[in-house]
């Protein structure tokens, strides 16, 4: 489409016909503007322009403190909800993981942690004391992958797993070696060896696994390459990261994943979990549970503040309308935020006029962690940010525009971390642990490496809770889902060695 500029220039058209997919699903129609040329061959925004979009978009991605209070609110409601009846769409899940570590456990352990970038493989060595050692692989998986048939799926991980272990246990693995396997998706447990997949979430869509047993499915392919281990536990990553954390700093009340996806976890005492009930298991006897919150206001969409955007991510995503709450905080949407509005305003005429922007129009195409190079950039010709755009997408941009993008960039960022603050106070308020505080151990790539995450954060918890916000500190617990695995499996081993809910 063409568009008339000040020197009655014609956008060229695109060497690759455009795909036009901002427009067609955000409405956006192209129109004429108003453009300085400063480069004297290629037409760039105007900065009053950019400012014009740049307040719009200020008053779509931005959060009071009011309304974050009433999102922490339904959540908390939500949560209790799930606790009382089966079925819910942020199911809590219980994790037959009773109580916390000791920091006392020893032995070797082998972790195998499917997550939603990365298989990882790891032999956990619990020394005691809160001290232990790991040696791990990781092996990349693609997105071919996470969508073959669950067999195929199972049967790479039970190839790296083999591969591992032919690598470390020259002579061969204990074949009484415990193994833990992190599954970091919706699953429904009986025991602690068992789980039924709800659904998957984090881009997996295999078929033949859902409502399946996936401790069964991997043992299959465990036998098929003739592994001398079995599945001792199931475990959540987040239920993971609460227990390594707790390992090492006894005050941690709360795991949260903060990466491709989000959840948390925590600990509850079995008279909460009313739709759980466990012959000689006691009021006070505490459960771990994977609350599986990432479905937060799924489905009837009436508490969080979506924009036109979180509506393209979610109708053009393998499930719509599930899973609300992460497309809104994850690591795997913000750069598809960020990329949707800058394919609106292509749409409008405001930017790339007379570049071709074909790159730019692939969904996902723009990584979240672009945005995270863009805030952290200080030069004043955000120079990173110039490089990203001619490296990866062949696009020339001003210092104006690049001053927009890093703005942009801020806004999104901040937008998914005061979020993911309601999800960490309704827990708290739910425990009744506002003016005690907590530790919360927090794993993923988003909280570790986006610049100021954990500071965004905790001035939300502060916005929602008071001055009791100060006292919930959030802790960076790398490779928890790994170390917690091993842990719960030598918790499990000893409980069940006591006779104490042996049949769980």
């Amino acid at each position: 489409m063409s568009v008339s500029s000040q020197n009655n220039q014609r956008r060229p058209s695109s060497s690759v016909p455009r795909k036009e997919v901002a427009s067609a699903i955000l409405g956006a129609s192209a129109a004429s503007h108003t453009r300085s040329n400063e480069t004297g061959d290629v037409p760039h925004a105007i900065p009053a322009e950019l400012e014009d979009h740049y307040q719009g978009l200020v008053e779509q991605l931005t959060i009071s403190p009011a309304r974050l209070r009433l999102i922490t609110n339904a959540f908390v409601k939500t949560l209790r909800k799930g606790l009382a009846e089966p079925g819910q769409t942020v199911p809590m899940i219980p994790t037959y993981v009773f109580g916390y570590p000791t920091g006392d456990e020893k032995g070797d352990f082998i972790a195998l942690d499917l997550g939603g970038t990365n298989l990882r493989v790891c032999h956990v060595q619990l020394k005691g004391a809160g001290k232990f050692e790991v040696t791990q692989s990781k092996y990349r998986l693609t997105e071919e992958q996470k969508q073959e048939d669950g067999t195929a799926l199972f049967d790479f991980c039970a190839q790296c797993l083999m591969t591992f272990l032919n690598d470390h246990f020259p002579n061969g693995a204990p074949k009484d070696m415990a193994l833990g396997f992190t599954f970091s998706y919706p699953t429904l447990q009986d025991r602690i060896d068992q789980g039924v997949l709800v659904r998957w979430t984090k881009g997996f869509g295999n078929p033949g696994v859902e409502g399946n047993d996936v401790s069964e499915l991997f043992n299959k392919s465990l036998q098929k390459y003739k592994c001398p281990l079995s599945v001792t536990a199931i475990i959540n990553d987040t239920t993971g990261t609460m227990i390594a954390s707790r390992y090492t700093h006894p005050n941690t009340r709360i795991g949260l994943i903060l990466g491709t996806g989000c959840n948390a976890a925590y600990m509850d005492k079995m008279h909460n979990i009313t739709k759980l009930k466990i012959d000689g298991c006691g009021d006070d006897e505490r459960m771990a549970i994977n609350c599986e919150y990432g479905a937060f206001d799924s489905f009837d969409h009436k508490h969080l503040p979506r924009t036109k955007y979180d509506e393209v991510i979610d109708m053009t995503s393998n499930k719509p309308h599930e899973q609300a709450y992460e497309k809104m905080i994850a690591g795997l949407y913000l750069g598809e935020v960020f990329r949707l509005i800058l394919c609106e305003m292509v749409d409008e005429g405001v930017l790339f006029l007379g570049q071709d922007t074909y790159k730019i129009e692939k969904p996902f195409v723009f990584q979240t962690a672009f945005l995270s190079l863009m805030e952290s950039d200080s030069t004043e010709e955000q120079l990173l940010s110039a490089g990203l755009f001619v490296h990866f997408f062949d696009l020339n941009t001003t210092q104006e525009e690049r001053h927009f993008f890093k703005k942009l960039a801020e806004l999104i960022g901040v937008r998914a971390a005061r979020l993911s603050a309601c999800g960490i106070a309704a827990i708290v308020t739910h425990k009744g642990i506002e003016e005690d505080g907590c530790d919360v151990a927090v794993d993923g790539s988003l909280y570790e490496k986006y610049p100021g995450y954990a500071d965004k954060m905790h001035n939300a918890l502060v916005d929602i809770l008071g001055e009791n916000g100060k006292k919930v500190v959030s802790r960076h617990a790398e490779d928890g889902s790994g170390v917690g695995c091993a842990i719960i499996a030598a918790m499990t081993k000893a409980r069940k060695d006591a006779g104490k809910f042996a049949e769980y």
